[in-house]
């Protein structure tokens, strides 16, 4: 079932039901909308008597990641409540996190989802035993070697031939291949990801680069990120992981420069693939040009 196929209330009463939740009214159903473009999600709240819980078509890898990832209670992780089939699709129950995302950068949240990531990178390790799940390295590398392929500039492309070797030596953990800032909630005490539909046991910088690449210092800007902060999340999470595991500083700032790097070339990418060369693909195209004369230097 596609996305833009939701199912009806009639649908989801019966999708419910498969999971448990009887007797709801079309009050207690909420879609979830896009505040990008007002769209509604295939992801709903729903009122269950005095709580409420999220129902979401799983998309990608997301039911094998709650099978072989999130087998407990994860504080890093909405708590998984159960699943079932219809109509071919699977859909999945967890519970309701009250919180809200990091577009808009603060200290004291952005130390909380720090430190969920550590928590998280920190127990999944080099789970060789994972590699197989998901998102594999296979399969991260096929996507990998497409964004260079559309830098249009040798060098950039010279940089970026380097980046993959340093991503295939990078020790490995479990990373939520797409950690944007939207992609997580936080309240005061606590930080989740949601979103699990591309993630694996992969070079554990990548979520990190995501998380602090896109952020401006322009408040309006749709991620807001200090350069303070910045250089504090760079620091504190340096501490909670790589140290840990016997990597230093300058290994680990050398390599988390072309990871950054690989993030910026994907606008570039998008700029040169599709035509779409607005005013991120100037943006990301300097930033990626100045990163890269830094490494030159090295």
């Amino acid at each position: 079932m596609e996305e833009k196929q939701r199912p009806s209330l009639s649908e989801l009463r019966t999708i419910l039901a498969g999971l448990g939740i009887s007797g709801v009214s079309e009050s207690s159903v909420r879609a979830f909308v896009s505040e990008e473009d007002g769209s509604e999600y295939a992801v709903w709240m729903i009122e269950d008597g005095n709580t409420r819980k999220v129902l979401k078509q799983a998309k990608a890898y997301e039911m094998e990641a709650y099978r072989r990832f999130f087998t407990g209670r994860q504080p890093y992780f909405p708590s998984f409540l159960g699943s079932c089939q219809y109509k071919g699709q699977e859909y999945f129950l967890t519970e309701y996190f009250q919180g809200t995302d990091l577009r808009v950068c603060e200290r004291k949240r952005l130390t909380l989802v720090l430190d969920a990531l550590a928590e998280m990178q920190n127990e999944f390790w080099q789970r060789t035993d994972l590699y197989d799940a998901c998102f594999t390295m296979e399969k991260a590398m096929e996507e990998i070697e497409n964004r260079g392929r559309y830098l249009g500039s040798e060098l950039l492309e010279k940089a970026y031939a380097k980046f993959e070797q340093v991503y295939r030596k990078t020790p490995r953990s479990l990373c939520h291949d797409d950690l944007l800032p939207i992609n997580v909630l936080v309240n005061d005490e606590r930080a989740v990801f949601i979103d699990w539909e591309y993630c694996g046991v992969l070079p554990y910088l990548g979520s990190f680069a995501r998380l602090i690449a896109h952020g401006r210092e322009n408040i309006e800007s749709y991620f807001y990120m200090s350069a303070e902060d910045r250089e504090f999340a760079i620091a504190y999470y340096y501490n909670a992981v790589p140290k840990q595991h016997g990597i230093s500083w300058e290994e680990f700032r050398h390599s988390l420069d072309y990871f950054l790097f690989c993030e910026y070339c994907e606008w570039i990418m998008l700029g040169n693939r599709y035509g779409s060369r607005d005013e991120r693909y100037g943006y990301y195209q300097n930033l990626a040009e100045q990163l890269v004369q830094k490494l030159i230097q090295l």
